[in-house]
């Protein structure tokens, strides 16, 4: 599997920038977004270097970072861990920014604690959000606060920054509300700054998106988890989240698109190759595919330019299929 880099910005000069020649703006595409994506986006954009004389940039601020760059015009292209909030149609409308939403595969947001840990391999969505819940601050601080029979020890946890998707979705998920959590936790934009300090730390729990334990699963221990008491523990992989079962943490993730950039052969052609020739690097970085007509029907989303969101700006959707959005009209 690819490294998954934690790089800021990453810049692919491609065919004719490494002879010396300057790209024109037109054939610079400014990519953005979220740390989720972002291995995907990479693996794409190093392949599609090898065909066209664009330049890309590449960033990673967050899908909240992301957005606010995408809808003050200032990026081309965003990845997304999440759908456009509210607030993010409001700003894109305010600059008058159109954008094409394109989901472009499933993640499964996984728990995660240290290799050595010995003492829990499952935990119910309620114990998340005793755990993770605002009123959880100074009151659950070890692991004995969670079960009986768990050690007598504090938790460390660390999980997605606040500006990501990741963050959002997973609120939403557990805790029942977007954005809402304990305060007291370590967060990162950059999940191989989390992925580092559990590995590390005997007492951590943590969560970020699949490919990042996928690649790191010598160092840590995947924590199964039950929707309700009654439900069995369910442990992510490309099956369970690919067939729904893992719930409620499996999740589509997004490009979006400036409606206008898109009209240039150079993002055309990006966009095209990363949905099209491009999918079949997604389970190369751990990210599971999603099917062949949910694909089909991405492009056909694409080569309408038909802008808006299916999501009507209401941020994560917790349990929703690709199959069901993408017949609908924004």
């Amino acid at each position: 599997m690819p490294r998954l880099s934690g790089a800021l910005i990453l810049t692919f000069a491609v065919a004719g920038g490494a002879c010396g020649s300057k790209s024109s703006d037109a054939d610079v595409i400014r990519i953005d977004g979220s740390s989720t994506v972002f291995p995907i986006t990479q693996a794409v954009a190093e392949a599609f270097q090898k065909k066209s004389s664009a330049r890309l940039t590449v960033g990673v601020s967050g899908t909240g970072g992301g957005f606010k760059k995408f809808c003050s015009g200032e990026r081309d292209i965003i990845g997304a861990s999440r759908p456009i909030k509210a607030s993010e149609v409001a700003l894109c409308a305010k600059n008058a920014v159109e954008y094409i939403e394109l989901p472009v595969a499933y993640d499964g947001i996984t728990v995660v604690v240290h290799a050595d840990n010995d003492w829990v391999d499952a935990m119910t969505v309620a114990e998340l959000k005793r755990l993770w819940e605002p009123a959880a601050q100074g009151k659950i601080t070890r692991w004995s606060d969670l079960r009986d029979e768990w050690p007598d020890e504090e938790i460390h946890l660390f999980g997605a920054g606040v500006a990501s998707g990741t963050y959002d979705y997973f609120t939403k998920a557990v805790v029942g509300t977007e954005h809402s959590s304990r305060g007291d936790f370590t967060n990162s934009e950059d999940d191989n700054v989390l992925v580092q300090g559990i590995s590390t730390d005997r007492l951590a729990l943590g969560f970020f998106g699949f490919a990042y334990f996928a690649e790191n699963r010598d160092s840590l221990k995947v924590i199964a988890v039950r929707a309700n008491e009654g439900s069995a523990a369910v442990t992510p992989s490309f099956e369970t989240v690919a067939d729904g079962s893992y719930q409620p943490l499996s999740r589509p993730i997004f490009l979006y698109v400036n409606r206008d950039r898109a009209l240039r052969t150079t993002v055309a052609d990006f966009v095209r190759f990363y949905v099209g020739t491009g999918r079949e690097l997604i389970g190369d970085v751990g990210y599971i595919p999603l099917p062949d007509r949910a694909y089909d029907l991405t492009l056909q989303r694409f080569a309408a330019r038909k802008p808006g969101s299916v999501f009507n700006g209401t941020g994560a959707n917790v349990g929703v299929s690709v199959e069901e959005l993408l017949p609908r009209t924004p």
